[in-house]
């Protein structure tokens, strides 16, 4: 039987490996271990936000090792490093986000409607909003907002309403791409350090685990390992990329409301669709431990973040972040900050009371991006012919919307493409 070597374990790695593994000998290469949710009661840790000892977001770790931090002057970039990517730090969004790519002529209509009747996707959470959601929609519909119920990737008689979805579903009652592994060879702890590439054919995998050097033969490769950690394993390969990292900011907007218990709830529950940026509530956990102007009870405050689809110019290196927003990317959040500051006054917040949360990201693609010329083949000319990709990276625009599920539809079309 043939082999396939696929890099990342995230939506598009999980994905591709599932699709492959009855026609192929499948490994699929994880950077990261085990995930394991956050422990500790989120109760306790708030406790010490008082102490001085949360000065750096990337302390974070210490407790939740598969959530990484990076950090420029500018944002954060959050991304999991795990078995199942970073699915399992996700909100479990199911929204399909295939704009840019119809534009190229690619239409995944077929793989999405296979999603929709493999995974458990549903909006019946609606029943169990909390007064503070249903608050929020209302508002959002009188102000002519349009908000929808936000389709989850969820088995809601398993959900507490902990609020825990973007730490760490404790009751897996959040599907996440752990569940497609199941049956298929996992190496964890396995950093890739490069494609060896000769004769216009991938060869093998190089890579490290501990000490050790790994080699991994293969037929196929995919390289799934996310838009931030993709692009430096095709450039120590020899293949270069573009700088036009795209990384879905996010700034979430607060205000004191006594008794909100949003702490306790679905994150992004529903979602209102503006002009380059989306609004939903969302604890921001990232912003409660580690900004100051966030000190309030974690029952006491409500917030809606802003995500929005930033100009397509960065770039990453060694896992770092180069991105600096645009005036056009200030200008949108400036519009999705005054848009929630009178969601929150309508909703019973003081104007005066009104803080922002701390600029984050976790969306990071784009640098090398599809174009109309490979709507076919999904394969950039750049690449070996047994060589694709097979996450955000290829993805031509910023979404401004939660990727996973499109990522998926990709990764189905191409491993269909690779069996063919």
């Amino acid at each position: 039987m043939k082999k396939a070597i696929i890099i990342g374990s995230g939506a598009g790695g999980a994905m591709a490996a599932k699709m492959l593994a009855d026609s192929f000998e499948v490994t699929v290469l994880e950077q990261g271990k085990a995930f394991k949710p956050l422990s500790l009661p989120l109760e306790q840790l708030a406790k010490f936000r008082w102490t001085g000892l949360y000065f750096d977001e990337r302390l974070i770790q210490l407790f939740l090792p598969s959530m990484r931090i990076d950090r420029n002057p500018e944002m954060v970039m959050v991304y999991g490093r795990g078995t199942g990517g970073t699915t399992t730090l996700a909100t479990g969004n199911a929204v399909r986000a295939d704009e840019g790519l119809k534009k190229l002529g690619i239409h995944l209509d077929k793989e999405f409607e296979e999603l929709g009747r493999e995974l458990p996707i549903t909006t019946d959470h609606q029943n169990r909003w909390s007064p503070i959601t249903k608050l929020a929609f209302k508002v959002m519909q009188e102000m002519g907002f349009d908000p929808q119920p936000m389709p989850k990737l969820l088995r809601p008689k398993q959900c507490r309403m902990c609020g825990h979805c973007s730490i760490g579903c404790p009751t897996r009652a959040k599907w996440d791409t752990r569940e497609l592994l199941d049956g298929i060879k996992v190496v964890t702890g396995c950093r890739v350090t490069h494609v060896e590439i000769g004769d216009c054919l991938a060869k093998r995998v190089h890579a490290q685990k501990g000490l050790q050097h790994l080699s991994f033969e293969a037929d196929v490769i995919i390289v799934a390992a996310g838009g931030y950690g993709t692009p430096d394993i095709l450039r120590r390969s020899g293949i270069e990329c573009q700088p036009r990292l795209f990384v879905d900011p996010v700034l979430c907007v607060a205000a004191p409301m006594e008794k909100a218990r949003q702490d306790h709830q679905l994150l992004m529950p529903f979602v209102s669709r503006r002009e380059k940026y989306i609004i939903s509530p969302y604890m921001d956990w990232l912003s409660f431990f580690f900004n100051r102007q966030w000190r309030k009870p974690m029952d006491g405050m409500a917030s809606l973040m802003i995500k929005l689809a930033d100009v397509e110019q960065g770039d990453v290196h060694r896992n770092k972040m180069q991105k600096t927003l645009t005036e056009t990317d200030h200008q949108y959040l400036k519009r999705g900050v005054e848009d929630c500051r009178e969601i929150l006054i309508r909703m019973g917040a003081k104007e005066q009371d009104i803080f922002l949360g701390t600029l984050n990201a976790g969306h990071p693609g784009g640098m090398l991006p599809l174009t109309s010329a490979e709507a076919e083949t999904l394969h950039s000319p750049l690449l070996p012919a047994n060589l694709y990709v097979a996450d955000a990276t290829i993805l031509p625009q910023a979404l401004g919307l939660p990727p996973m599920l499109t990522i998926m539809a990709l990764a189905k079309r191409i491993a269909t493409i690779i069996k063919s």
